[in-house]
């Protein structure tokens, strides 16, 4: 019997996803439910809705953006310095080497004889440095505009559910649609953390 280990590879998509749902669902809902008392109709709910899932997905994707250009630029910035610092204190970053492997509990002599071989590549000794000492993982270079994608188009998603029993089709006036918005952007909130909750535990 073979055994296969089954890993959860779209953590960053799923937060993505999360971030831009959960306001999707929560903003345009409150901005309609306020919209409820005073407006006369539907039409004006529904265009300041689809106005504020606009610019709401416009903002989110531009902070999504600039979240993924920032992480990218702080691992460039940490990935400099750990090449001068190789450079120009190799002893020291031997020692940095040492203690990593001392946490695991090898022996000395298994210590120096990693570090010998580690230091033998600089790129490897790098990388090294950058994922157990600093804790970085290199980040993929179209991150930025994947999550600014992804951040944008679950908040459209998002807001077109509480926004949607307002629309003509489903009811004539602002109360009825409130009612249904309250319902279904409820029931949409309860399968969203189910299925966050899954992707988390798996």
């Amino acid at each position: 019997m073979t055994h296969e280990e089954k890993h959860f590879n779209g953590s960053e998509i799923v937060r993505d996803i999360v971030i831009g749902m959960s306001d999707g669902l929560t903003v345009p809902f409150a901005l309609a439910a306020g919209l409820t008392g005073a407006a006369q109709g539907n039409t004006i709910i529904v265009t300041a809705g689809l106005a504020e899932i606009v610019a709401g997905s416009i903002a989110m994707g531009l902070g999504g953006y600039l979240a993924g250009k920032t992480e990218i630029d702080h691992y460039d910035s940490e990935l400099k310095r750990e090449y001068y610092e190789v450079e120009v204190f190799p002893d020291k970053e031997r020692d940095e080497v040492r203690e990593v492997f001392r946490e695991y509990g090898l022996s000395e002599e298994s210590q120096t004889l990693i570090v010998e071989e580690l230091a033998k590549d600089k790129d490897k000794w790098v990388n090294f440095m950058m994922r157990y000492e600093l804790g970085l993982e290199k980040p993929d270079i179209n991150r930025a505009r994947q999550s600014a994608l992804t951040i944008g188009v679950s908040y459209i998603v998002g807001g077109i559910v509480p926004l949607s029993p307002y629309f003509p089709l489903f009811t004539s006036n602002a109360r009825d649609g409130f009612i249904y918005s309250c319902i279904i952007t409820a029931i949409c909130l309860f399968i969203f953390g189910y299925f966050k909750t899954k992707s988390n535990l798996n």
